[in-house]
């Protein structure tokens, strides 16, 4: 059957520039998101990565401590000395008193370490030059506030399906995939968005659904990379990858597993199977041995 678009790599120059333009402006900005994650939500259990427990800190809280004090041992840990930190922790614990504030030297740490980001003029964060604000971080650490979980999820919908919408436009002129696998490649960033904001509330209220956190973000991205290589290697390398490259031999692949019988596929992936883990095998096995000769050597 005839297509009825024009494939990516037969496209003008100039709208191939405008499509990788785009996708590469959107590649960079998904990749300083996914830093700015590990540098806000990566940081909430004080170490450096992102883990379940963060994810639990930053959305259902953690409910052993305050607020300050969980920022001040997480996020906020490299903003203020040691001892800077302990005096306001223990400020804090001591009752978080107006008084003691101005009298034992926290609000000189405050002005100094914190209020450079934490004033009038940031938007979305806490104003420390309001002692009410402050002051409403020393109870309880209960994660995210409704206010802020309804801001990102607003944000967060309207931003990014319109990300997946420019890239999924761009992938759909690709010819390598069948229609089928671009429907889902196409549709899986939209279905990992919703569960990705359902699951912020859910775990706002039950810490066992924040490894669905984890996971829905691991869909957006899986998506996402497969519809940008895609797109980009269609549109500028399509001869080296999928004509006379890997891509050619998986075409062929396809093409034969497609056309044998139900008895034959089985016996095809299993050969296959069989073979990736015969060649992984040689790969371990050589690096073993060279790893023990280098050993022996030094």
């Amino acid at each position: 059957m005839p297509s009825n678009f024009t494939p990516l790599k037969d496209h003008d120059t100039p709208i191939k520039v405008l499509f990788t333009g785009y996708l590469i402006t959107v590649g960079i900005g998904y990749l300083f998101a996914l830093i700015q994650i590990l540098l806000t939500h990566g940081m909430a259990d004080g170490k450096f990565g992102l883990s379940v427990d963060d994810i639990v800190y930053s959305y259902y809280g953690n409910r052993s401590g305050t607020v300050v004090e969980q920022k001040l041992n997480g996020s906020m840990k490299d903003n203020a000395s040691e001892q800077q930190r302990f005096e306001i922790m223990q400020w804090v614990r001591d009752g978080a008193d107006i008084d003691d504030y101005k009298d034992n030297g926290i609000e000189k740490i405050i002005q100094e370490r914190c209020v450079m980001c934490h004033n009038k003029e940031a938007s979305g964060i806490p104003n420390f030059n309001d002692f009410a604000q402050l002051k409403a971080l020393t109870v309880q650490d209960e994660g995210s506030t409704f206010a802020s979980l309804t801001r990102g999820s607003h944000i967060h919908m309207f931003g990014i399906s319109f990300i997946f919408m420019f890239v999924g436009l761009i992938f759909s002129f690709a010819e390598t995939t069948s229609v089928k696998y671009k429907c889902i490649a196409i549709g899986m960033p939209y279905a990992f968005l919703i569960a990705d904001i359902v699951s912020w509330w859910l775990t706002k209220f039950f810490p066992m659904f924040a490894w669905l956190v984890i996971l829905a973000g691991m869909g957006m991205g899986v998506s996402f990379m497969f519809m940008w290589v895609t797109s980009i290697l269609e549109m500028w390398l399509y001869k080296p990858v999928f004509v006379d490259g890997i891509g050619f031999h998986y075409q062929r692949w396809k093409a034969d597993f497609t056309a044998s019988s139900h008895k034959e596929r089985v016996s095809k992936l299993l050969a296959v199977t069989v073979g990736v883990f015969e060649r992984l095998k040689r790969i371990i096995a050589m690096l073993a041995e060279k790893f023990l000769k280098d050993k022996v050597d030094k």
